[in-house]
């Protein structure tokens, strides 16, 4: 089976990749360094035709409200009209539980990409995950005020990339839901509790608290607005064996 990744030599796509790979499939890990640009368009006809499954990992360059948003809508519009045209029984993307539920402009982005996929007529699964355990410290640095990192009222499940990129891998490989499903990481708590885990287990002697007044990444959100509502596909890996794996690879 021929699976192109879009965006297949990022942290998740790596790691797809592997493992489409290992099961014996023709994996095409799509980049603009490898001559395919869903922002251009270089390349894109090209790299789905014979493809049977799409996996869109592409993320944008720039977190700037209007510049995320033009990414993803000009990614789309570039990738899916390619992907009809060439046949492609799957595609498959990726993004975040709760886009729906803050005002933060990347999430607004996402719904927007959501959108196009849904009107596309590619038979399709959409993948919310819940934030990453790899961007913990970009968090934290993101939220930081002196040597205290501030932190809004809400609960966090975050999802180890390996965990991530195991059910992108046998998603693409299932029939197309038609609709979205959501993954998480197996421990639940709240935001500044997991946070604190973190800096502690690395040393870091910043001090994670809650905020009201704190936002996300610039948005507002709600004590559930990160975490799945409903029934939701959760990984193994939890802050304490990620760190584990994550420090025995320094």
């Amino acid at each position: 089976m021929k699976i192109v990744v879009i965006g297949g030599t990022g942290l998740i796509g790596s790691k797809t990749v592997a493992i489409l790979r290992q099961g014996g499939h023709e994996v095409l890990a799509a980049s603009p360094n490898s001559g395919v640009n869903t922002i251009t368009g270089e390349g894109v006809k090209e790299a789905v035709t014979d493809a049977q499954v799409v996996i869109d990992l592409a993320n944008s360059p720039s977190f700037e409200d209007n510049a995320v948003l033009e990414f993803f809508e000009t990614s789309g519009r570039n990738l899916l009209p390619a992907e009809a045209a060439a046949g492609v029984r799957h595609h498959v993307a990726l993004s975040i539980v709760g886009t729906d539920r803050t005002d933060n402009g990347y999430f607004r982005a996402k719904v927007a990409q959501e959108k196009l996929i849904e009107a596309s007529g590619v038979p399709y699964t959409i993948i919310r995950a819940t934030q990453f355990l790899e961007f913990l410290r970009g968090i934290a640095d993101s939220s930081v005020d002196g040597n205290i990192v501030r932190l809004p009222p809400i609960l966090f499940q975050p999802i180890a990339a390996d965990d991530v990129a195991a059910v992108v891998a046998e998603v693409a490989l299932a029939t197309p839901r038609n609709g979205i499903i959501e993954i998480a990481g197996p421990e639940r708590a709240p935001f500044n509790e997991i946070v604190a885990r973190y800096l502690k287990a690395v040393g870091d002697p910043r001090e994670a608290v809650r905020d009201p007044e704190a936002r996300y990444w610039g948005g507002r959100v709600e004590e559930l607005s990160l975490v799945p509502w409903g029934e939701a596909r959760l990984g193994r890996i939890g802050l304490d064996e990620w760190l584990r794996r994550s420090q025995s690879k320094a």
